[in-house]
């Protein structure tokens, strides 16, 4: 017993939150790697392409977006039963986690049958763009229920301290993916010649093969036996009212963010005349994807880190250790942004959109590498507030902070119709109204009093 205290209990030093954030960041980066690899192949298949896949990208980013609160959700309940050394009920927690990830991927693909059709149609500019939009999703959002079980066992993992085994499973994804990208779109190997569709054929392939193989380590080095999952799957109404009540406020919030990200995109379709400004857009996507994904690991350390020392009963460590994170974030954030600007035509390059692309994306990178630099110490303050278990805190920042970007991006975009540079530095904004506020909170001390 007391070897698995000592490995379900964390420690606030820099060795430790590095071992935990390493792994985590590799876990963000290969579907970040994924989605990249789907739009280079897109891009030599045709611009159009490249340009859909801006707004397909980010409707089913949407959906994922509702996966990841869930699991930062489960993150949170796992990290603090693993600090107050109850590992019974970690294996409860995960399992009423995969009903309630099932069900809502059930839902997810039932909209995307009914109501995106209609919606696609009525508000895009060009109907042959969202013909094919519409044909795309109807076959990419299977994917949904295999994505959500993948991130629920990465919560578990990352919850339990065992997150060097998420490796695994996220280079299986990103072998399949590379491979089916390839032989689908352009139809190698005797398959066939699927296009566009083809990226989506190949991303639900990907994620089905993560999905497999995390499942297999888990049952090889016995954590499934550990903390007794998949024993006694039903429904636990305890365990999911505890799951509704954290992750609810995130999965709402992360669903608005995505969703007026998702209204951005569209804008930039409905304003601009030409193919380029979408498709430079969906770079920029990938670009905070690729290079944010560090930022993105230390908040999911941050959100564990915090919630297990809370349940050590440790309360006074928490700002000292959102301080290290972010001093780690930060300085890594700053480094990638450098490299990123002092070679912008490099990345650039590599989508094979030729040298007037690469002139208009210049401008547009260096704006988007300013706000990830905010992002770098902003995200991790707020999913330090998500591990105290105030997720209806971080839902009112999301709120606000949703609101001064939409309004931005509205005046920018649609009123002033100025060029997606401007409409890209809303992303400035975004990040400002998330800090301020995570920040405050946290310094206040509110968040002891909270029980989960």
């Amino acid at each position: 017993m007391s070897n698995l205290q000592n490995s379900l209990q964390l420690k606030v030093t820099n060795r430790q939150i590095i071992k935990l954030t390493l792994p985590i960041s590799i876990a963000i980066l290969v579907p970040q790697l994924n989605f990249i690899t789907n739009n280079i192949f897109l891009g030599h298949y045709s611009s159009t392409t490249l340009a859909v896949a801006s707004i397909t990208g980010v409707y089913y980013l949407i959906f994922a977006s509702i996966g990841f609160a869930l699991n930062n959700g489960l993150l949170a309940l796992i990290s603090r039963r693993a600090g107050e050394n109850k590992p019974d009920e970690i294996g409860k927690i995960f399992n009423q986690g995969i009903f309630t990830a099932l069900l809502i991927s059930a839902v997810a693909i039932t909209i995307s049958y009914t109501v995106t059709p209609a919606l696609f149609r009525s508000i895009l500019h060009e109907p042959q763009k969202a013909e094919m939009a519409i044909r795309f999703l109807k076959i990419r959002i299977w994917g949904l229920p295999f994505l959500y079980i993948y991130q629920l066992r990465n919560a578990l993992l990352v919850g339990i301290n065992q997150s060097k085994y998420m490796v695994m499973g996220t280079i299986a994804e990103a072998i399949a993916n590379v491979v089916f990208d390839y032989t689908l779109i352009f139809g190698k190997l005797g398959l066939p010649q699927l296009g566009f569709n083809g990226a989506a054929y190949a991303s639900i392939i990907a994620e089905f093969t993560g999905m497999i193989v995390i499942y297999l380590v888990i049952h090889q080095k016995g954590i499934a036996q550990q903390f007794a999952l998949f024993r006694n799957l039903r429904w636990d109404k305890k365990n999911a009212s505890l799951i509704t009540a954290m992750s609810a406020p995130l999965v709402f919030q992360h669903a608005i963010s995505i969703m007026s990200w998702e209204l951005f995109f569209i804008l930039i379709e409905r304003n601009q005349s030409a193919d380029m400004p979408q498709a430079i857009s969906n770079v920029m996507r990938n670009v905070f994807g690729m290079f944010g994904c560090m930022s993105w690991a230390f908040a999911s350390t941050s959100n564990s880190m915090v919630s297990n020392i809370i349940g050590q009963g440790k309360k006074e460590l928490v700002i000292p250790l959102i301080k290290k994170i972010v001093k780690l974030s930060t300085g890594i954030a700053l480094v990638l942004c450098l490299l990123l600007n002092l070679f912008p035509q490099v990345f650039l390059s590599i989508f094979g959109q030729g040298d007037e692309f690469i002139r208009q994306g210049i401008p547009v990178i260096r704006v988007v590498s300013l706000a990830m630099i905010l992002m770098s110490f902003s995200v991790v303050w707020l999913h330090a507030v998500t591990g105290t278990g105030n997720t209806k805190i971080t839902f009112l920042i999301e709120v606000g902070a949703i609101i001064f970007y939409c309004a931005y991006v509205y005046i920018i975009m649609e009123k002033l119709k100025l060029s997606i540079t401007y409409g890209w530095m809303s992303e400035w904004l975004y990040w400002t109204c998330m800090f301020i506020p995570a920040y405050f909170y946290l310094r206040s001390g509110r968040w002891k009093k909270k029980v989960i």
